[in-house]
């Protein structure tokens, strides 16, 4: 079995200054720089000669490139309690689509949905819950984060190596956008 998930990747300046923000929180567990991305569809886990099959199906995706904005701080929260801290992203059309379009492929193929709405961000801890107020002060000091505009050219396929030093992420294919709409 392999754990899967389509993702936007990020380049290395803006994983080092989404790297900076992580810090401050305790009981955070900050995720590594190398791990920053924005995930479009969690896939979950899968035979290993589903590989194939879901490469063939997002290479069936067509979208066009785009420009995205990551910007502002927020949070999950589940019974009071905090569950991990984000940098979001600015409304996109271009991106809902492209999301959209990677679920219908997946689910053509024969791959169960995400019963979760998609939010776009950027996981940058995640913890086991703490109250909102101890996030608080982090969260009121990144609120106005934002990073110049992305160009968003193409997605990638990656595995989730589950560790004792936490994952570690594997491209495996990148689906190439079309030109700009």
């Amino acid at each position: 079995m392999i754990r899967l998930f389509t993702a936007i990747a990020l380049p290395d300046t803006l994983r080092r200054r989404l790297a900076m923000l992580c810090a401050g929180v305790k009981g955070a567990h900050w995720a590594r720089e190398e791990n920053l991305h924005l995930t479009l569809r969690f896939i979950g886990e899968v035979p290993d000669d589903s590989l194939a099959d879901i490469a063939g199906a997002l290479d069936r995706v067509r979208s066009p490139s785009f420009d995205l904005v990551l910007a502002g701080a927020g949070h999950f929260e589940t019974r009071r309690r905090v569950r991990a801290l984000w940098i979001g992203v600015e409304p996109e059309p271009a991106l809902t689509a492209l999301q959209e379009r990677v679920d219908a492929a997946l689910l053509r193929s024969g791959f169960p949905g995400d019963p979760r709405r998609f939010t776009p961000h950027v996981t940058l801890a995640r913890m086991g819950g703490i109250p909102p107020d101890a996030a608080a002060d982090w969260l009121a000091g990144h609120t106005l984060f934002r990073a110049p505009p992305l160009a968003v050219e193409e997605f990638t396929l990656f595995r989730s190596h589950l560790g004792h030093g936490g994952a570690h992420y594997e491209p495996l294919h990148s689906v190439a956008l079309g030109p700009r709409a």
